[in-house]
């Protein structure tokens, strides 16, 4: 089923994801229709724009905080695959506590 960008929904659910907050919020712009997609745009924007967040907190934070940046790389590597090959899949995955807030905030627009 397509969504109002013109583009498959699992498609502009896996996009939402691409660069992480900018796509996030791109897509819950553009997207006027499918919940799916706005979805995964606000669980993008949420997830990636607090891993930015807490990688600039860390990087003020001499050592130990220097040492938990690559770790919170690999993490936000991981889930980046996980979610874009998720919403590829049509699914609706759900991050714990995370999923929660995107379909509060959905529930809010």
């Amino acid at each position: 089923m397509p969504s109002s960008t013109g583009l498959k929904e699992n498609v502009a659910g896996a996009l939402s994801y691409l660069l992480g907050p900018i796509t996030g919020i791109l897509f819950l712009i553009m997207e006027k229709e499918s919940q799916f997609v706005k979805f995964h745009a606000m669980q993008s924007t949420i997830v990636f724009g607090g891993l930015w967040v807490l990688s600039i907190i860390l990087s003020f934070i001499p050592y130990i905080g220097w040492m938990l940046l690559p770790l919170i790389n690999l993490i936000g590597l991981i889930l980046w695959i996980l979610l874009i090959y998720k919403a590829y899949s049509n699914e609706w995955f759900k991050l714990p506590v995370v999923g929660d807030i995107a379909e509060q905030q959905l529930g809010n627009v």
